[in-house]
């Protein structure tokens, strides 16, 4: 269960033919490779494999390239990824026969296996819950703000100090070189 580079591009591919709905033509497949740094022949792979699973339409001629077959929206990451690789979510982990499972050995295993596909099934709501439009709108959460620490501006002059120098910055935490070491004393 993880995301192949095959996936990735071919998902970034779909996006860009998403990005250009609004022109009303179709993109030629040198676009899309140019935009994703593709080659033409790997960018027309993925795009083969997108158009049999429904996703896109193929035009023919000299104005022809790719278009969704359906809208943004109504096109989920799931139906891309799934279209790209259909075993990216096995439906069973387990090795065994079906004959072969009365007497089967490894009874934790079927326990371990009911916890991947219970991760699968959760992996898979969250991307058919995101569409290609939600994509495209850039309407995803952000991840958490790291906060770093930053130089604090002290103004000098206020502080009673005399000289040409108005502000300086003072660290809020001392940086690399600045560290105490064990049985050394803050300058």
């Amino acid at each position: 269960m993880h995301l192949l580079s095959r996936e990735e591009s071919g998902l970034r591919c779909l996006l860009q033919v998403a990005l250009a709905e609004a022109s009303g033509r179709p993109v030629p497949i040198a676009r899309i490779a140019a935009a994703e740094g593709l080659s033409d022949v790997y960018a027309a792979k993925l795009m083969r494999q997108l158009r049999l699973a429904g996703l896109v339409a193929s035009v023919r001629g000299a104005q022809g390239g790719y278009r969704l077959s359906r809208p943004a929206d109504a096109i989920s990451v799931w139906d891309a990824i799934h279209a790209l690789d259909e075993s990216y979510l096995p439906g069973s982990t387990c090795d065994c026969e079906p004959e072969d499972r009365i007497d089967c050995r490894r009874t934790t295993s079927c326990a371990v296996t009911s916890l991947w596909r219970r991760l699968g099934n959760d992996i898979r709501a969250s991307l058919e819950a995101v569409s290609l439009s939600d994509l495209c709108e850039g309407s995803l959460e952000r991840p958490d703000r790291v906060e770093l620490p930053v130089a604090r501006v002290v103004d000098l002059a206020a502080a009673g100090s005399q000289g040409s120098v108005a502000a300086a910055a003072i660290p809020t935490r001392p940086g690399p070189s600045e560290a105490v070491g064990p049985g050394e004393t803050a300058r």
